[in-house]
């Protein structure tokens, strides 16, 4: 509570926008926001302005409340590597001069920018989505840049909130600051029949395999396209999602492509609700990760996982999914194979997905835990 014992005001930047699937961050930052509000506290969320990755239509759809969340739309530079510090910048601003009692920043990019709120008095915590300056796509500018934000939230956030205990190592070793890890959240949803994917593409029950994600080097689609060269089955490949100013490297992923692969774009409501309710196995061949909120959705809608063995995505599964070995195309290649030629084995790991990563990662105890660490700032 605040000095007047009511609820928190709190101010988060970071995300691109909510409401919005563009990436994890921004399902995080809706479902901490609109959780808080429930709960008697005060969220206000800068959203970015400029391109939405669902195309054209969304660039300039701006509101002023999502269920009960203030929504402010700060100034954005809308260029590749500009965007975020910009908007950064600007909330930053707004942040540290506005009636907040703590300032929730995502990401380390943003977490750049941590030290001006701080300045004048806020309470500052940072969640650490990923080591975002090891990301391929970055040029040497913007690699700098996030990875000053990370020595930033280091110097002068209150609390930094890791979503790995990979993570929380890398915090202590390399700066020798303790970490607080709190994991994502995840919904049970409502599995749904193939109706539109099915009008769209053609796509039915088990008629697929899914990988749905960002398209960005890190992701591993490549080795998933590699892999799929050598698969013997009439299932198609789905790769669902857009870009994150890597366009070139999408046209790589398209030429490599084969008649059996389709690229459905970035999907969100019904039909992105359909491709998790109907895949045959769901695959995801990162390299990188920071706790990929994709797995856990494709998780508890009860789907058969197929993961690289990074830390990131074992601590999701635990004993509930297949792991080959990370950028190992052949055995990407085998695992998947296995599963395609074995349907009672994907049933076994369907019948215990679900349960097993509602159960372990629930958003009410993530919310919980987030407002007592901003609780102990004060």
């Amino acid at each position: 509570m605040n000095d007047s014992g009511e609820g928190l005001n709190i101010a988060m930047f970071g995300h691109k926008r909510i409401p919005s699937r563009e990436g994890g961050v921004e399902i995080v930052v809706a479902e901490l926001s609109t959780r808080m509000v429930t709960l008697g506290h005060s969220v206000t969320c800068f959203n970015r302005s400029g391109h939405h990755v669902s195309g054209r239509d969304y660039d300039e759809k701006r509101a002023d409340e999502y269920n009960g969340v203030r929504l402010k739309t700060v100034w954005t530079i809308d260029k590749k590597g500009l965007a975020a510090a910009t908007s950064s910048f600007a909330a930053a601003i707004h942040a540290a001069f506005g009636r907040y009692d703590v300032v929730h920043i995502h990401a380390e990019g943003p977490a750049f920018m941590c030290w001006l709120p701080k300045l004048f008095g806020k309470r500052i915590v940072v969640t650490v989505h990923g080591l975002d300056w090891a990301r391929k796509k970055w040029g040497k500018f913007a690699s700098w840049y996030i990875r000053t934000g990370e020595k930033n939230a280091v110097r002068y956030a209150d609390k930094i909130v890791v979503l790995s205990k990979e993570m929380q190592e890398y915090f202590l070793k390399t700066y020798g600051r303790d970490t607080v890890y709190i994991p994502n959240g995840v919904n049970k949803p409502e599995k749904k029949d193939a109706a539109e994917i099915e009008k769209l593409w053609g796509l039915h029950k088990d008629s697929y395999v899914l990988f749905l994600g960002r398209l960005v080097p890190e992701k591993g689609v490549h080795y998933l396209l590699e892999a799929w060269k050598s698969i013997t089955t009439e299932k198609k490949l789905v790769i669902t999602g857009g870009s994150s100013d890597t366009m070139d490297y999408i046209r790589t992923l398209k030429e490599k492509a084969g008649d059996d692969v389709l690229f459905t774009g970035f999907q969100q409501g019904r039909a992105l609700e359909e491709l998790y309710s109907n895949a045959y196995v769901y695959v995801m061949p990162s390299d990188l990760e920071g706790m990929p909120l994709s797995l856990m959705e494709a998780m508890s809608y009860g789907n058969c996982c197929l993961v690289s063995g990074i830390e990131e995505c074992t601590q999701v599964t635990g004993d509930h999914a297949v792991v080959f070995e990370k950028g190992n195309i052949r055995d990407l290649k085998e695992k998947l194979q296995d599963l395609i030629d074995h349907p009672d084995e994907v049933k076994r790991l369907r019948d215990t997905a679900s349960e097993y990563v509602c159960e372990k990662y629930n958003w009410n105890d993530v919310v919980k835990r987030t407002l007592d660490l901003y609780h102990e700032t004060g």
